[in-house]
């Protein structure tokens, strides 16, 4: 039976969700990792991706400046990295100099691709739309990649910055 309850105990429920890496080349042609929960396919002809960012978050604005992005899987190798990428700002530190990412250039813009990641999407923004404190962004995928280890696991969000792998691909 379902009873009433405030917005923040029903939403603690929806646990656990998955958690996505976009990463974007700012202004200075850094690139940025950010981690992000709110995430869907948006079609499948043509693919598209939809990721919600806040609206004061650098790789929002690294967006608007390079007008694609990546989204990634990360592997359940890379759970402090996660929190790290989603804890500090890009405006602040270049997050995957610090982390000592292992990354790869992308193949059809002008990024990187998390080379510890289950799959990769390479998006080229095909528009926003404002949503309360979040921007909706969504991107046409325009390379698709996978790991080259087919039994890597995804990292899923359990809630209270507690990200872990889940049997599930």
């Amino acid at each position: 039976m379902q009873i009433p309850a405030c917005y923040d105990d029903a939403m603690s429920r929806k646990y656990p969700e998955q958690v996505v890496l976009v990463i974007a080349r700012d202004s200075t042609g850094k690139c940025n990792p950010m981690a992000a929960g709110w995430v869907m396919i948006a079609s499948s002809q043509p693919p598209m991706m939809a990721v919600a960012l806040g609206t004061a978050r650098h790789t929002l604005e690294a967006i608007g400046h390079s007008r694609e992005f990546v989204i990634s899987f990360p592997g359940e190798g890379m759970a402090e990295d996660t929190l790290y990428y989603g804890t500090v700002s890009g405006r602040d530190e270049d997050k995957l100099a610090v982390r000592r990412a292992r990354t790869q250039s992308a193949e059809k813009i002008e990024c990187v691709l998390l080379s510890d990641a289950v799959a990769s999407f390479e998006c080229a923004l095909e528009g926003e739309m404002p949503a309360g404190d979040h921007v909706i962004v969504v991107g046409r995928v325009v390379a698709s990649h996978v790991n080259s280890d087919a039994g890597l696991r995804r990292l899923f969000n359990l809630g209270e910055r507690n990200l872990q792998p889940l049997p599930v691909r």
